[in-house]
């Protein structure tokens, strides 16, 4: 199977550390947003994938061809008109193989084998209690009928998540010309809700699966969030001496933390720097340091620095910040 990843968005809701980075490249849990997506493919015998880059795709290209072996191809979306039009940029990939598209700002646990076998194409979907930030689906029995994006007016509350099987690209590829060459937007964009919906007008059957381990990083909470899910599978490979470590954590073994307590919920990434402090549900990122502090929710950006005393902070790389009373 085929997966295309669209990661060209500017990611204005993780700022400060998409000044300076792709989303998809903000860490989470000791590695990269898209690494974790990556991960999850590889493991599960993905063959190959199109990574559909833009604000500072060559970044994300570099991260890839550094750390992966799948055979990739990037495309380069120019303008930022919708997931649609994204989808549109690479529509060579949409030929007679199945693929499974996935969004790039969510890390994702769910067994994909489920789909080899299906002759149908297929949503990933989770029930949510506010459905307005979302794409949701209608369903009539097993199929899909209807598909609404980011409804003011509650329609469903299953929430399509960011993973679409689709079986027969060509008829995806048709549809998405459609309303490209025809200029039809919704919100200001081109979706691939409507795309799909077409696709169900013409007689492609959709089913759902459920994706329970579906987790947004979208935005500093939820990345936070992500990272306590994630580490809770994870502990650190080693307790550095005079330190305290309160799992779950993750500690790069290039870190260099001394006299701290590290935990729970803390990543600290490969370079950092962490002396006489206490880190707690924070995330440290690579080439960070962080001295004479006690952190909680914050997230320290790459080659930031940070001194002085208990705070809740959001800083973004590069920055120097010290902390008075």
């Amino acid at each position: 199977m085929h997966a295309i990843i669209p990661v060209a968005g500017i990611g204005t809701r993780l700022r400060p550390h998409t000044h300076t980075l792709p989303k998809v490249l903000v860490n989470v849990a000791g590695k990269p947003i898209l690494g974790h997506i990556l991960d999850a493919l590889v493991r599960q015998n993905i063959e190959s994938a199109t990574i559909i880059t833009g604000y500072k795709g060559d970044l994300v290209e570099q991260y890839v061809q550094n750390n992966y072996s799948l055979p990739c191809r990037f495309v380069v979306q120019d303008e930022m008109m919708g997931l649609g039009h994204a989808i549109w940029t690479a529509r060579e990939s949409l030929n007679n193989t199945p693929v499974l598209i996935i969004l790039g700002d969510t890390v994702f646990e769910v067994d994909l084998s489920i789909l080899n076998t299906s002759q149908f194409s297929s949503l990933g979907v989770k029930t949510v209690d506010d459905p307005r930030r979302f794409g949701v689906v209608i369903t009539n029995g097993a199929f899909v009928t209807r598909l609404v994006e980011k409804p003011q007016t509650p329609v469903s509350n299953n929430a399509i998540v960011g993973l679409y099987y689709i079986a027969h690209p060509k008829v995806l590829r048709e549809s998405l010309d459609y309303i490209i060459h025809n200029d039809l937007r919704t919100k200001g964009e081109f979706q691939l809700t409507d795309a799909l919906q077409m696709m169900v007008d013409k007689g492609e059957k959709f089913t759902t699966f459920t994706v329970d381990g579906w987790h947004d990083c979208g935005q500093p909470d939820t990345l936070l969030e992500t990272n306590r899910y994630l580490l809770n599978s994870m502990s650190a490979r080693f307790a550095p001496e005079g330190c305290v470590v309160v799992p779950p954590v993750h500690i790069d073994p290039t870190a260099v933390v001394e006299h701290s307590v590290i935990g729970p919920f803390a990543s600290i990434s490969a370079g950092a720097v962490v002396r006489n402090s206490i880190v707690r549900d924070s995330i440290i990122c690579d080439q960070a340091t962080v001295n004479d502090v006690s952190l909680d929710r914050s997230i320290i950006g790459e080659n930031a620095t940070v001194t002085g005393r208990f705070a809740s902070i959001n800083i973004g790389d590069a920055s120097i910040v010290k902390l008075t009373n």
